[in-house]
C-alpha cells in the first residue's frame, strides 16, 4: 500500500461531484497540470470525466468508449477518487496494473490533495509461499541445474521482501518452472492450518486490500474470484462503491475462460507427483504409492495419445464414437477412483495427504461430466455450453465453456447498488455498442463514445495495396511480404508486421530474413517467441530500424510512441478460425434464434480486434505513420464498407508512390 502527501488547496470530497470540480481539475489552469508536467487538457477527456462522475453519483452503469489519446485513465480516476468510498479498478494486464499503481493514481491523488490509500492485489501465483518453498528445499525436486540456482535466489529473497511478490525478483524469469514449486494454488494451500499462516504474503496482500480506498486488480484476478472464490475480491466487492473495468473489450474472453471449466491431463500428472511425494513422506507403510500412481499416469498419457501429435481443437460431437478417447477417458476415471480409495484411508495421517484427497475427488467429479460417448450437439446447446477438447504437444485439456456469459455476469452484478464503469478505446462498431452489450448482458445500460483528439487525416495514411490474392490462397503470406517489403524499405524499418496466426509469423519472419540477406538490407528483425514480449519491445525501441513480427499478443496493450514505430502492417482481417469449437457452437445457437452468425458476431468481433491492431500506430499528437492493410476483402466484399467506416479517418491510398512520398516528407520536414 502506498501513501502520498496531499497538495495544498485540496478539492473537497463531497456527496456531489459538480462540473466545476471537473473543470478545476482538468481545465487549462487546473490542478492536474501542476501535478503532471506533461499533462494537456482535452475537451473529450473533460466530457468523459463529467459523464463518469454522473454515473458514480447515481450509482449506475456506464459503457464508455474513448478513442486513443483521450486520456481515459484520468477521466475515470478523478471522479472515482473525488466521490470517495471503496473503488476497485480492474485492468487488462499486470503491466497496466503497475502503471496505475505507480504512476497514474499517485498523480491524481497529488492533484486532488486527497489522502487516498491504494493497494495492488495480484493472484496467489504471484506471491511466494513459505510452506511450499520449505517443502521444495527439503525434497530437492529440481528439474535442472538452473532451478537449483534460482532456488538459492528465492531463498535469499524471501528473507528480505515485504510483499513476497515474485515480480520484485528480476533475476529469476517469470516463466521459470521453479515458481510452480514455491507458490501455492487454491488446491494445495493449507489456509489457516498452515504453520506460516500469520506470515502468508497472500493473506497480507488481501488484508492491505481490505483497508485500502482504491484496489487495483486485473481481469483474470477479478473473474477467477467470481468463479473460484480464491482471490480475495469476494471480500472486497460488497464494500465497493465503484467498480471500473479498463481495457473492458477483453472482458468477454476473460469471463468466458473463468466461467467455464477446464480439466487437463497435466492436473492428473501433478496430482500423481504430489501423492507419491506426500505418501512416501507421511504414510510410507500405508500403500505401495509408486504402484498406485503409475497406472493413473499411464492412463492420462494414453488419453493424450488418442489425438494426433499436432495441436487439435474439437468439439465433443466432432469426435467419432469409435475413437479411443471415450474408453481411454473411462480408464482415467477408474484409476483415479482407485487412487481416491487409498487416499480416503490415509488422509488423516497428514494435512497434505488430505489435500491430495480433496483434489482427487474434485477431478473425479469434473470428469464425470464427460460421459462414455458424445451427447448430441442439440443437447449441449440446450445446456447452454459446449464441451470440447484441446490437444497440446504433451497434454490434453477438456473444456466446458458457456455459450454466453451474459446471464452469469448479470447475476454477479445483482445485489447492492454500485457504479459499474466499462471503458476501452474499442467497444463499438460504427458507434454501435450492441455486439459488446449483448455479450456482457448490458443491453439496457447507457453507452457513450468520445473520439480521439488526433488528426488522423494529417498524421497518417491508410494504404491498401493492389493485386493481392484472396487470403485463402496458398501464396497469400508470400504476397503480404512482397507487398510490405518496399514499404518497409521506404519507412526505414520502424515497423510492426501483425499476423493473425503464429504460422504466418514464422513464415513472414523467414521470408524477411531471406530478403534482407538477398538485398543486403541491414534491418533488425524481432520475432515473437524468440524472446519475451517486454524484451522484444525494448530491443525494438532501441534498434532505430527494427521490424517486429508478432501475432495476437502484439495487437493490443503496446505503446510505442514517436519515430520508433512509423509503419504497422496487418496481414489480414482478424476473423476467428471458423473451426473454433466455441465459435461454431455460438454461431449455431445464434442461427437457431434467427440471427446471422457472421453479421452479428464474427464481423463485429473482427472489427474490434482490427481497431486494436490499428491503434498501435498513432499514440500521440506528434506521431506520423502508415497503416497498411493487406486484405483485399476490405474493398471486394459487401461487408468491407462496415470495416472502413469503423477505422480511424486516415487519408487513404492504394498507390505505393504516395506511401513512399509520405515517408520521404517525414525525413525532409521537421515535425510540427
Amino acid at each position: 500500500m502506498t501513501d502520498i502527501t496531499p497538495s495544498s488547496n485540496p478539492l473537497e470530497l463531497d456527496t456531489h461531484i459538480h462540473d466545476a470540480d471537473i473543470e478545476r481539475l482538468f481545465g487549462p489552469t487546473g490542478q492536474l497540470g501542476s501535478a503532471v508536467t506533461s499533462y494537456r487538457p482535452r475537451h473529450a477527456q473533460i466530457e468523459m470525466a463529467k459523464a463518469i462522475a454522473q454515473a458514480i453519483v447515481g450509482q449506475t452503469t456506464l459503457i464508455a468508449e474513448a478513442g486513443t489519446g483521450t486520456g481515459k485513465t484520468f477521466a475515470y480516476l478523478a471522479p472515482a477518487l473525488l466521490w470517495g468510498g471503496k473503488v476497485i479498478v480492474s485492468t487488462g494486464t499486470k503491466n497496466l496494473q503497475d502503471q496505475l499503481f505507480l504512476r497514474d493514481i499517485p498523480a491524481i491523488r497529488l492533484a486532488l490533495g486527497a489522502p487516498v490509500s491504494v493497494a495492488l492485489l495480484k493472484g496467489r501465483a504471484n506471491y511466494l509461499c513459505h510452506f511450499h518453498l520449505e517443502r521444495t528445499q527439503q525434497n530437492g525436486r529440481m528439474t535442472s541445474r538452473e532451478d537449483v540456482g534460482y532456488l538459492r535466489d528465492i531463498s535469499r529473497f524471501i528473507k528480505m521482501t515485504n510483499s513476497g511478490d515474485k515480480a520484485e525478483l528480476s533475476q529469476v524469469p517469470e516463466t521459470a518452472l521453479i515458481w510452480n514449486l514455491v507458490t501455492s494454488t487454491k488446491e494445495n494451500c493449507l489456509g489457516s492450518e498452515c504453520q506460516y499462516y500469520q506470515d502468508c504474503f497472500v493473506m497480507k496482500a488481501r488484508k492491505e486490500a481490505q483497508k485500502a480506498d482504491v484496489v487495483v486488480v486485473n481481469h483474470h484476478l477479478f473473474f477467477a474470484d467470481v468463479a473460484l472464490k480464491d482471490t480475495g475480491i469476494a471480500e472486497l466487492l460488497p464494500s465497493a462503491n465503484t467498480v471500473i473495468f479498463d481495457e473492458a473489450h477483453q472482458l468477454p474472453d476473460t469471463a468466458t475462460l473463468f466461467f467455464g471449466e477446464t480439466i487437463s491431463t497435466s492436473h492428473v500428472l501433478e496430482l500423481c507427483r504430489d501423492v507419491l511425494a506426500e505418501g512416501l513422506s507421511h504414510a510410507r507403510d500405508g500403500a505401495e504409492w509408486a504402484k498406485l500412481v503409475v497406472p493413473l499416469e499411464k492412463a492420462a498419457r494414453d488419453l493424450r495419445l488418442c489425438f494426433p501429435p499436432e495441436q487439435v481443437r474439437l468439439s465433443l460431437p466432432q469426435i467419432p464414437s469409435s475413437n479411443e478417447f471415450f474408453p481411454a477417458l473411462e480408464t482415467v476415471k477408474e484409476k483415479l477412483e482407485t487412487l481416491l480409495g487409498t487416499l480416503e484411508k490415509q488422509a488423516e495421517r497428514a494435512e497434505t495427504l488430505d489435500q491430495c484427497r480433496v483434489r482427487a475427488l474434485a477431478l473425479l467429479e469434473q470428469l464425470k461430466a464427460w460421459g462414455k460417448e458424445a451427447p448430441p450437439e442439440s443437447e449441449l446447446i440446450g445446456q447452454e455450453c459446449v464441451l470440447w477438447v484441446e490437444a497440446y504437444s504433451s497434454s490434453l485439456q477438456l473444456h466446458r465453456t458457456p455459450l454466453s456469459i451474459a446471464p452469469i455476469f448479470n447475476k454477479q452484478r445483482e445485489g447492492s447498488a454500485r457504479t459499474w464503469i466499462f471503458t476501452s478505446a474499442t467497444l463499438a462498431v460504427k458507434q454501435d455498442f450492441s455486439h459488446y452489450t449483448s455479450q456482457m448482458g448490458l443491453l439496457e445500460e447507457k453507452a457513450l463514445s468520445w473520439p480521439s483528439p488526433f488528426d488522423y487525416a494529417k498524421q497518417g495514411l491508410l494504404y491498401i495495396p493492389t493485386g493481392m490474392p484472396e487470403p485463402r490462397s496458398f501464396d497469400y503470406t508470400d504476397a503480404v511480404v512482397d507487398a510490405a517489403l518496399p514499404v518497409i524499405i521506404a519507412s526505414g524499418g520502424r515497423a510492426f508486421l501483425l499476423c493473425t496466426t503464429l504460422r504466418a509469423v514464422k513464415h513472414c519472419a523467414q521470408r524477411l530474413r531471406d530478403e534482407f540477406e538477398k538485398q543486403n538490407l541491414t534491418f533488425s528483425l524481432f520475432v515473437q517467441g524468440e524472446s519475451g514480449r517486454t524484451e522484444l519491445l525494448e530491443k525494438f525501441r532501441q534498434s532505430g530500424n527494427g521490424i517486429l513480427v508478432g501475432s495476437q499478443s502484439f495487437w493490443e496493450g503496446i505503446d510505442v510512441r514517436g519515430e520508433a514505430l512509423s509503419l504497422v502492417v496487418i496481414d489480414k482481417l482478424p476473423f476467428a478460425p471458423p473451426d473454433d469449437p466455441v465459435l461454431a457452437a455460438r454461431i449455431n445457437a445464434m442461427e437457431r434464434q434467427g440471427k446471422n452468425g457472421f453479421v452479428h458476431h464474427q464481423l463485429p468481433e473482427a472489427i474490434i480486434n482490427l481497431k486494436q491492431g490499428a491503434g498501435r500506430l498513432i499514440r500521440d499528437e506528434t506521431d506520423r505513420g502508415v497503416l497498411m492493410l493487406c486484405d483485399p476483402r476490405i474493398l471486394s466484399k459487401p461487408y468491407g464498407a462496415r470495416v472502413w467506416q469503423s477505422m480511424p479517418p486516415f487519408t487513404r491510398t492504394r498507390e505505393l508512390k504516395v506511401v513512399e512520398d509520405f515517408f520521404h516528407s517525414l525525413k525532409t520536414q521537421p515535425e510540427e
